[in-house]
């Protein structure tokens, strides 16, 4: 089973890599069938240039560039439409996410062969290393509120780390989510759809160059309204769209 990873990027030139080089080099010593598949989402600095160089270093990687309509959820909904393998994983651009819970992920979905991998940063097993007092409120909070109003189990929805198989990511479309509330769009989506999904723990570190492009104060009505749009499919029209 081929490997796709999809990696947004807008102005990761700090980054991109590290992070490029460390996912390529663990998922080879895994020999796992992959390809990385990064989005620059119209970078203004040298990070296409870095893409193009690293292209001749490391044969698995392909990028395109987001030209418009750019932001977070856009890149992310570019990549979905152009990866080639028979799952994929999101991966940020920072090396955030650790590339051996990536093969964790992988082989959790061959073994329990479900169409979902969901990583966890909060249940027994999951880490966190320099995460923001002031998101990491908003996050449990956020959390809470749609484990409690879905009524599951899963604590990190807006956990952005998660592995797909293809043909769900097509029973998810289309796609509403322009910037980060992607992240909680497609797994809420994927568990009211009824797409089977287990859950791994996994780590999380601060990033160590660049700033992040997630604007707390302009995502709270976006994800409010994914939110609602998921939890009203649920109550009123999901059974036009549960996995067949």
């Amino acid at each position: 089973m081929k490997l796709s990873l999809v990696i947004p990027a807008y102005n990761e030139e700090g980054n991109i890599e590290n992070t490029v080089t460390a996912f390529y080099q663990e998922l080879k010593s895994a020999e796992i069938l992959h390809e990385i598949l990064v989005v620059n989402d119209n970078s203004k600095d040298s990070t296409l240039t870095i893409l193009q160089e690293l292209k001749n270093r490391i044969p698995t990687l392909n990028f395109i560039t987001n030209e418009g309509p750019n932001g977070f959820g856009h890149a992310i909904r570019k990549g979905l439409d152009h990866f080639q393998g028979d799952c994929v994983a999101i991966v940020m651009a920072d090396l955030s996410d650790s590339p051996k819970d990536l093969v964790a992920f992988y082989n959790k979905m061959v073994t329990d062969q479900v169409d979902c991998v969901f990583g966890t940063r909060w249940s027994k097993g999951g880490k966190t290393y320099d995460y923001p007092k002031h998101k990491l409120l908003l996050n449990r909070v956020f959390n809470n509120v749609i484990r409690i109003l879905f009524r599951i189990r899963y604590d990190d929805c807006t956990n952005a780390f998660k592995l797909y198989k293809k043909d769900t990511i097509k029973g998810l479309q289309p796609f509403l989510s322009p910037h980060f509330n992607l992240t909680i769009e497609l797994p809420l989506k994927a568990i009211v759809r009824g797409y089977t999904y287990t859950i791994v723990p996994n780590s999380w570190r601060n990033r160590t160059s660049g700033k992040s492009n997630l604007k707390i104060k302009e995502m709270g009505s976006r994800y409010l309204f994914i939110l609602l749009y998921c939890w009203i499919e649920k109550r009123l029209v999901v059974r036009d769209y549960r996995k067949k």
